[in-house]
């Protein structure tokens, strides 16, 4: 582009001046015009889920340190949490309680309030006290990486692209705090967060899915065999028509004590997205060893873009 000549003998009666005032009007009406259009168009279409931009979400949970309940890094992380879903335009809130003096922290975010049937897909966002699967160091602390941030990660991303004027549902994404520090020895149970929120509903949500150690690189979903049959089917199906169905495989394999069951045992419809093969003989697991490099961006992605398509689609 080249700056246009000056017109130096223009006189203020010259019709070339009352010519470029003129289209200056217009174009500035022209640009009110199109800023009403937009306003009442509404926002932009929401982008893809990005792997990547999860994978960020990773690393900023990793870089609190480990999120062990109660701890400040743990209510870093809730804070966290909650300010990145109130940016991407939810409505957060903490669910706070305490649990053997110590206190806990839900998050939970809603979106198309008033929408019905409500559908509700979690994570948990704490990582375990200790790490007893580890030979060499069971009493440091699991950093988390993919058992906690990537079901966290996917929802926060979720969160920014969901396309909510195709959703046809209200949506809760609930973050769990205290998930993961049963069967220490110390008297802590498995599942305190969701436990808290499953008892406390007043309302009854038509599904629950949950998302935990969904990040791996390699990633294989099996079918979870206590998960509700139907609403499984569906998600995987899915992801199949998304060109996932490598990742996401229709035969039965773990069955899990998670952050679904306390949902499942109120009656709720509710699956389990987990992929336990973590590492060599699921030698990761609630270990040292879980660590970001063990988290990939395209797993995250799977995992997402196949979530954001089933909310869209509507729950059957």
């Amino acid at each position: 582009m080249t700056p246009m000549a000056s017109d130096e003998h223009a006189r203020p009666g010259h019709p070339r001046r009352w010519a470029i005032a003129g289209l200056a009007v217009a174009l500035l009406v022209g640009l009110l015009v199109l800023g009403v259009w937009l306003i009442r168009m509404g926002p932009a279409s929401p982008r893809l889920f990005s792997g990547n931009r999860a994978y960020a979400d990773v690393l900023a949970q990793m870089a609190f340190g480990p999120r062990v309940a109660g701890t400040e890094a743990d209510t870093r992380a809730g804070d966290y949490i909650y300010n990145q879903l109130q940016q991407a335009g939810w409505t957060p809130e903490f669910q706070a309680f305490q649990y053997r003096n110590t206190p806990i922290r839900n998050v939970i975010g809603r979106a198309n309030v008033g929408k019905e049937p409500i559908i509700i897909v979690g994570a948990h966002y704490d990582s375990r006290r200790r790490a007893d699967q580890d030979p060499q160091h069971p009493n440091d602390p699991v950093p988390g990486a993919n058992d906690g941030a990537s079901g966290v990660a996917v929802l926060l991303e979720l969160a920014r692209v969901l396309d909510l004027k195709q959703t046809p549902n209200e949506v809760w994404l609930a973050f769990f705090d205290a998930e993961d520090d049963g069967d220490l020895g110390d008297g802590w149970d498995w599942l305190v967060g969701s436990g808290y929120m499953a008892a406390h509903l007043t309302v009854q949500p038509h599904a629950m899915i949950l998302l935990d150690m969904v990040g791996d690189a390699d990633q294989q979903f099996y079918y979870e065999q206590t998960s509700n049959p139907a609403l499984m089917q569906q998600i995987w199906t899915t992801a199949a028509s998304l060109g996932y169905g490598q990742y996401f495989i229709q035969t039965p394999r773990w069955s899990m004590l998670d952050d679904h069951t306390p949902f499942l045992t109120r009656g709720i419809p509710a699956v389990d997205v987990i992929d336990f093969d973590y590492g060599p003989n699921n030698g990761f697991w609630h270990t040292t060893q879980d660590t970001a490099d063990k988290v990939s961006a395209a797993s995250l992605e799977h995992v997402g873009r196949t979530m954001a398509a089933f909310l869209q689609s509507g729950v059957k």
